[in-house]
């Protein structure tokens, strides 16, 4: 079985999103690994001498395995292949991603991929994503893995879940990819920019 990881946003030493990446976390020990018990990632993540974006990649099983931290940048994105795979699941946040990676495969010319999972849109290679229908962002409601920073914006009201067709996509306007590195709004395009 492999391994499942976090990974954290920390800038100006201070943690992002902790609740969050502590709720997923337990949720994938107590469903896969059969732990009652709760971690806490502040018990093992050390903010104050970063400054500038910095990925903290915590890795665990049953315990805190590693904890790793790196200087992040935002690959730029401006475009996005439609990719069909009506099995693929990622519900966990692995260090498996060879599923994704597969599927990044396909992205020819374009920056990335959306995958659409049994005629519904998804996820990115590595972001949730929300469209603009003109009155609010929605984001599907069925992404491969249910990101921190979605729950957190669906928790602010920022965005709503409802299920998003490859035939809807005209009705939306612009897209946004965001995930735990990611503000929600750093990436943003219109959804022409998204080839079938």
């Amino acid at each position: 079985m492999s391994r499942f990881i976090e990974t954290i946003r920390i800038e100006d030493g201070r943690i992002h999103n902790l609740p969050y990446h502590n709720r997923r976390m337990d949720v994938t020990r107590r469903n896969v690994l059969h732990q009652i018990g709760t971690l806490d990632l502040s018990d093992y993540i050390r903010p104050g001498n970063y400054r500038e974006r910095t990925k903290c990649r915590v890795e665990y099983d049953k315990d805190i395995l590693s904890v790793d931290y790196a200087a992040y940048h935002i690959r730029p994105v401006s475009s996005l292949r439609l990719v069909v795979d009506d099995e693929v699941t990622y519900r966990y946040k692995s260090t498996d991603r060879s599923v994704l990676n597969r599927l990044f495969a396909f992205r020819e010319a374009e920056d990335d991929v959306l995958i659409v999972r049994r005629g519904l849109l998804t996820d990115t290679s590595v972001c949730n994503v929300a469209l603009w229908n003109g009155k609010q962002w929605v984001t599907p409601s069925m992404p491969l893995l249910a990101g921190t920073k979605r729950a957190s914006l669906l928790d602010k009201g920022e965005i709503v879940a409802d299920d998003i067709r490859p035939d809807d996509l005209p009705v939306y306007s612009r897209i946004r990819l965001f995930n735990a590195m990611i503000e929600f709004g750093e990436i943003e395009f219109p959804v022409d920019r998204i080839v079938l």
